[in-house]
């Protein structure tokens, strides 16, 4: 049997269907998932021993093309797809619905289309719309329920080698909280100032801070911001691992701190607590899942919540969450810039 299961979204979307790949294999033990994902998002699934084959799908390559030679190569892609007995589309969109529709697969299961005729009808069994107040974990695993069967466990995983080990043993590291201050969607960071008085305080505990972000050039700016105002001296990896290292990193760290990212998700999946701060999105979809819990604890519209070791850290305004990308299109999200850190700085303490 062959089941091949579509993930067509961002870093921490990836990540976040590895339960569904789990109870799959729990229930067909013999099978083998394959997945689609966009490039760039492949390594939130590599070494995962339930996973056979990994297809990554090249966004910038395909519009790069002049249109008759893209048609002709994504003809090609969806012929990749032949050979299947089941297929999963866990996002909604055509580029999914057109791959089951490709494929020979008997079972496709997935959102149902709307706006396009051809696809109509593509699913043999049709997804409720993803419910706006539930966690995407949940979401995901409506795969398993449509099919009747009781979801087994829910826990989100990532594997590396010891290569990705390696790195990060040779840092010698022992007591460190490891905070990523970054999005690649800046509207979700809180104030530089606030990071830094953060950073400050947990190393006046006596836990060494580590630095990390990727190597875009908008990410590494913030973070010497964000440096320019401590008075400590943290260990800075910024732009220096990979998505693979920094879950190791995460791992090994007491705690983790942080914003709504995939890097947030990771720490999360590593069985790390988290503190993240949350401003624009709703912690009901993106809160840190906890790996030990069968139920989401985020059951409200916003404020702070916990599910099992980890917290979200939000106002309880009522315009949060707005979904927008900052105020009045400032790319600034102003919940994220003042914060009671008498309040903040006795969580952390909490959980160190």
């Amino acid at each position: 049997m062959k089941i091949l299961v579509i993930k067509f979204r961002n870093i921490g979307d990836v990540l976040l269907t590895t339960p569904l790949i789990k109870n799959l294999k729990l229930y067909y033990p013999k099978v083998k998932i394959d997945m689609v994902v966009n490039k760039g998002t492949e390594s939130m699934i590599t070494n995962n021993p339930n996973i056979n084959e990994i297809f990554v799908y090249d966004r910038n390559y395909y519009k790069s093309l002049p249109t008759l030679k893209k048609i002709i190569e994504e003809f090609k892609f969806l012929r990749s797809f032949k050979n299947y007995d089941m297929v999963i589309n866990t996002t909604e969109g055509d580029r999914g619905a057109f791959i089951a529709k490709f494929s020979n697969a008997k079972m496709k299961i997935g959102y149902p289309v709307k706006k396009n005729w051809y696809l109509k009808n593509v699913f043999n069994l049709e997804m409720s719309r993803p419910t706006l107040i539930r966690h995407i974990v949940d979401n995901n695993l409506d795969a398993i329920r449509e099919q009747n069967l009781e979801v087994l466990e829910k826990k989100v995983e990532i594997y590396w080698d010891k290569e990705d080990e390696k790195r990060i043993d040779e840092l010698n590291l022992d007591e460190f909280v490891h905070i990523h201050p970054v999005s690649r969607w800046m509207f979700k960071c809180i104030k530089d100032e606030i990071m830094a008085e953060i950073i400050d305080f947990i190393e006046s505990k006596g836990k060494k801070v580590v630095l990390t972000a990727s190597p875009d050039e908008k990410e590494i700016k913030k973070i010497e911001s964000i440096l320019s105002f401590t008075k400590s001296s943290p260990i800075n990896l910024s732009g220096k691992l990979s998505l693979k290292e920094v879950a190791y990193l995460s791992s090994k760290a007491k705690l983790f701190v942080g914003v709504d990212t995939a890097i947030m998700h990771m720490a999360a999946a590593v069985n790390t607590p988290v503190v993240a701060f949350f401003g624009p999105s709703g912690a009901f979809n993106w809160g840190p899942w906890d790996n030990e819990v069968m139920e989401s604890g985020y059951t409200n519209k916003n404020g702070i919540q916990k599910m099992g070791k980890h917290i979200v850290i939000q106002h309880n305004w009522d315009c949060i969450p707005c979904g927008q990308d900052g105020c009045n299109g400032s790319k600034i999200s102003d919940c994220l810039m003042q914060f009671d850190m008498k309040e903040v700085k006795n969580i952390i303490e909490e959980r160190l």
